[in-house]
């Protein structure tokens, strides 16, 4: 058995990629547009899960664009993704820098959780041992829900 994705229904596709890809810092690593289905696939990864063989395939999110639009709800009850960071201050910094709440701040130094544009919580943690808390994190309050 091998896992090959977790698949999360999206809005707002642009804005979606640019969450992911642009903020967050995944890579899209295949796409395909189905006209009789009226729905994209976009597929992302992590550059440090890509694939050292061809032979494997690398986790991936797959981001699924329905053209037709449709109400989702949920978010918070699929679960989350969740990332490890090499320097979870700067992975949250950058995403606060591009206008992406912090919801979970990494006070801790080794855990934080933002939304996606349609509600998927996202959990940063820290690769390795937990960074020494550092301000502004370590005294800023949770933001909303994660």
């Amino acid at each position: 058995m091998q896992y090959l994705h977790t698949m999360v229904r999206v809005t707002d596709l642009d804005a979606s990629l640019d969450f992911y890809c642009a903020k967050l810092g995944l890579k899209e690593v295949r796409r395909i547009d189905n006209e009789r289905g009226r729905f994209t696939l976009v597929f992302l990864a992590a550059s440090d899960d890509e694939p050292s063989s061809a032979a494997k395939r690398a986790p991936e999110v797959e981001l699924t664009y329905n053209w037709d639009p449709e109400a989702y709800t949920g978010g918070r009850n699929f679960g989350h993704l969740a990332y490890a960071v090499d320097d979870i201050y700067a992975a949250c910094q950058r995403l606060a820098d591009g206008g992406v709440t912090v919801n979970r701040p990494p006070r801790d130094g080794h855990m934080a959780f933002v939304r996606s544009p349609d509600g998927i919580s996202i959990e940063l943690l820290q690769k390795g041992q937990p960074l020494a808390p550092a301000e502004p994190w370590a005294s800023m309050p949770n933001t909303g829900v994660w």
